[in-house]
């Protein structure tokens, strides 16, 4: 399969704090939980509280972050390494802080930068942290239900 410039490139959940994250072929998202068998999706997630989150329902982040790791600082990190849902190609995430987009038929609204943060760098390499900065992804909500799979592609109304 040829990869597109705008697509996922990988879909990742953890069924529970700490563990690993899984790779799926595809996922369904609900608004106002997240996307079904994730840890936050079942209130288990290491930063969950009791009232659920819209900046908790999916992150995702860009391919091209998770290469410049191993370019830039000779860190090797896999795409579930970086305990991000959705791994996007060709789409400046950043871009999407307050703008509606979709993920296959699924509408997302970006609401803030995703920051690495210690939890992160602990479960992975160290010098994540650091070396992800502004680049660590996008938290969203979902604003409909639907099956994200990958290959799926990422529209936005406005141009990268």
């Amino acid at each position: 399969m040829t990869s597109r410039p705008d697509e996922v490139v990988s879909i990742h959940i953890a069924p529970e704090a700490g563990k690993s994250a899984v790779s799926v072929q595809e996922i369904r998202a609900v608004p106002g939980k997240g996307l079904e068998g994730d840890r936050y999706f079942n209130q288990v997630g290491t930063y969950c509280s009791k009232q659920r989150k819209p900046d908790h329902e999916i992150t995702l982040i860009e391919i091209e972050a998770i290469e410049s790791l191993r370019r830039g600082y000779g860190i090797e990190v896999e795409p579930g390494e970086s305990r991000r849902n959705i791994v996007t190609r060709g789409v400046s995430l950043n871009h999407l802080v307050g703008h509606e987009f979709r993920v296959g038929d699924v509408a997302m609204r970006g609401i803030r930068l995703c920051e690495p943060c210690e939890h992160l760098e602990q479960l992975s390499n160290p010098g994540v942290r650091r070396a992800l900065v502004h680049r660590g992804g996008l938290r969203a909500q979902l604003l409909s239900e639907g099956v994200i799979r990958m290959g799926d592609r990422v529209s936005t109304s406005q141009r990268q």
